[in-house]
């Protein structure tokens, strides 16, 4: 076996992913090259690189998704080794095939181990010859219709559709009927040709709420395999993960090392190199089944550094390097409990809508482990997946790491952009994850808690912005002159006077319900407020006529409308159909002319690695259609007008 040192690696990814490998390589003197599309030419993690390279336009397939385009760089730079990272091109056989031409170090499995793994139908095959368990299922080459309904009704129903080359959730549907097979089927090949180019599906029996239990492996070239226990991915949205911890609460001493034991031998049957996680479900009756191998780093790996005490990318670097593992199984200890959680630029009340925009203030919770790309005035673009940050928590058990994630993440300030911060600590304090009873099924299940009505608090938000903004410990003005401010947040429009006063005091009038506070101090990205006595400090930021705060642990964004004319307001159902979010368009449903019905689809949205369909609001004649498909637009653009019949 010959070794392959490198001294130089570009980094074939961006944001927190890049940042975390750029701070490996600097501590193992290793010299990096970050590479950014046009969109992220600020970026932190081209700051945080030895040199940097523009690899293309701020479209991901121009830029990010291009083989040639990252050789190119590694060739320009002089880099002798990349790494991928996660996403984009981790999982492509392409780049280590590319790599190995260049003469350039991949840091990452054989071409060959990717594609037998990325193949979920021949990954299944693989792992039962050699007595990893998997779900029962048809794995077959015949894809027409009728014959995979015929299978789909012999395995018996709930089934799962899944793309052979799928990830993320995207290709992924679960049937529960054999009526509601066919519209399904044809859904999941359409998303999943879409998405990678291939249609392929298999089936697979539905386990009816599991639990979600990835193991973390590593493989060299000597033959040397080794586990490091499990994760437990299990609270999931849209098959996303959300939540991770390591260890699982559902996991045994003896079923770990069962389940590791598997794993390993699925490393050694294909010659396995690198960091690599064996993902399962573990049913209720304790039987754990393989579902697929993710041949690259994953999200969640911190929470496995924190309970082993490993730092999982210089792990991979030495076994890129040609170097045997450093660690063998019994040298393998496990401590204490972490978990992390997904910060996500999403909007909750509206569907996890994926939001873009300009953080005004970042502040991470210094008692977190938080990996991020993120500065004041970094831009979050549309373009690339919707996680933002990773917060991570370790303590002595779990119920003091889970403790201490949900006080550091609303210690964590993030204005600007809508994120799910609030949401993720509502389902860390719900009853059912601190009993440690959390399965696949939690957010469907509990969704109703945690969308809780918050109109109480989000009056409380207006409240305090509106005297924040009006009132300041200078101002010298009696109570007799109110101030009107008018704010808005989505369709909710808080009309308020302010009575300001000596000192910062001032009385706050909403709805026939007066609320008197003082303005003790302001700064510029906060203000002190005391109310009853209370003194406690509010996070501010602002940006044009976009006001936040961060009030009671999450992020209030309001639009000042306070000197714009109060508009009639448009009729319900106008006709107009409105981009939701920023976004590209990918499919044009509609010709004008063409009749059509509310709630008819009519044009798609992608965001964030997300579609999003937009539908007619009235019947009618389109009349108009102001984009292509291909089109980048704007929140709130109108991009099709429809004509009342």
């Amino acid at each position: 076996m010959r070794t392959t040192p490198f001294s130089k690696l570009l980094v074939a990814n961006r944001g927190e992913i890049a940042v975390r490998i750029i701070r490996s390589a600097r501590a193992a003197g290793i010299a990096t090259v970050a590479v950014y599309s046009e969109a992220d030419a600020g970026a932190e993690h081209v700051r945080a690189a030895d040199e940097s390279i523009c690899i293309g336009k701020a479209s991901p397939h121009d830029s990010y998704l291009r083989i040639d385009g990252i050789i190119e760089a590694a060739r320009v730079t002089r880099a002798d080794a990349i790494h991928p990272g996660y996403g984009f091109l981790a999982e492509n056989a392409g780049l280590p095939e590319a790599c190995a031409k260049a003469g350039v170090v991949f840091v990452g499995p054989s071409a060959e181990a990717i594609r037998v793994m990325g193949n979920k139908a021949a990954a299944k095959a693989l792992m039962t010859e050699v007595g990893v368990p998997c779900i029962p299922g048809y794995h077959g080459r015949e894809q027409g219709t009728e014959a995979l309904q015929t299978s789909a009704d012999a395995i018996g129903y709930p089934v799962m559709i899944k793309a052979v080359a799928a990830g993320g959730g995207r290709g992924m549907r679960l049937v529960e009927t054999a009526a509601d097979f066919k519209p399904a089927l044809k859904s999941a090949k359409s998303e999943a040709k879409a998405a990678f180019d291939d249609d392929t599906v298999l089936l697979e029996r539905a386990i009816v709420n599991p639990r979600h239990i990835e193991i973390q492996v590593f493989g060299d070239r000597y033959g040397n395999a080794i586990h490091l226990g499990e994760r437990d991915c299990s609270v999931q949205r849209r098959h996303q993960k959300l939540i991770e911890e390591a260890p699982s609460p559902a996991v045994s001493v003896e079923l770990r090392a069962e389940m590791g034991a598997a794993a390993v031998r699925a490393v050694r049957a294909i010659g396995y190199e690198g960091a690599g996680t064996l993902e399962f479900l573990l049913a209720q009756d304790g039987r754990f089944y393989f579902m697929e191998m993710n041949t690259r780093l994953q999200v969640e790996h911190p929470v496995t550094e924190a309970v082993t005490g490993l730092d999982l990318v210089a792990l991979q670097f030495e076994i890129a390097a040609g170097r045997q593992l450093p660690i063998r199984q019994e040298d393998v200890r496990f401590c204490g409990h972490a978990i992390e959680v997904r910060l996500c630029a999403e909007d909750p009340e509206q569907g996890f809508a994926p939001q873009s925009g300009t953080l005004s203030l970042w502040s991470p919770s210094p008692a977190l482990r938080i990996e991020h790309g993120l500065r004041r005035g970094a831009d979050v673009p549309p373009f690339y997946d919707s996680m933002i940050a990773k917060l991570v928590a370790h303590g002595s058990d779990r119920d003091a790491a889970r403790r201490k994630l949900i006080r550091g993440l609303e210690d964590t300030v993030a204005l600007g952009v809508r994120t799910n911060q609030g949401y993720l600590a509502d389902c860390l304090a719900h009853p059912a994850f601190v009993k440690g009873e959390a399965t696949t099924a939690f957010i469907g299940v509990h969704q109703g808690d945690l969308l809780a009505d918050r109109s109480g608090e989000e009056i409380t938000a207006a409240v305090y912005i509106a005297a924040m903004l009006r009132s300041a410990p200078d101002v010298s003005i009696t109570h007799a002159f109110p101030a009107p401010i008018r704010l808005r947040r989505g369709d909710r429009v808080f009309e308020m006077r302010v009575f300001a006063g000596r000192n910062g005091h001032c009385r706050v009038e909403y709805d026939g319900v007066t609320t008197l506070l003082q303005v003790a101090g302001a700064g510029a990205d906060a203000c002190e407020l005391v109310e009853q006595g209370r003194a406690f400090r509010v996070p501010m930021g602002r940006r044009g006529e976009e006001v936040w705060a961060h009030i009671g642990g999450r992020a209030w964004g309001f639009e000042d409308i306070t000197f714009k004319p109060v508009a009639g307001g448009e009729a319900e159902g106008d006709g107009k159909v409105r981009a939701s979010m920023n976004g590209r368009v990918i499919a044009l449903d509609v010709a004008v002319g063409d009749k059509v019905v509310r709630g008819q689809r009519v044009l798609v949205v992608e965001a964030m690695k997300m579609e999003h369909a937009h539908v007619a609001t009235i019947d009618g004649i389109v009349e108009a259609i102001h984009v292509a498909e291909g089109d980048q637009v704007e929140a709130h653009r109108i991009i099709i007008e429809v004509a009342a019949a």
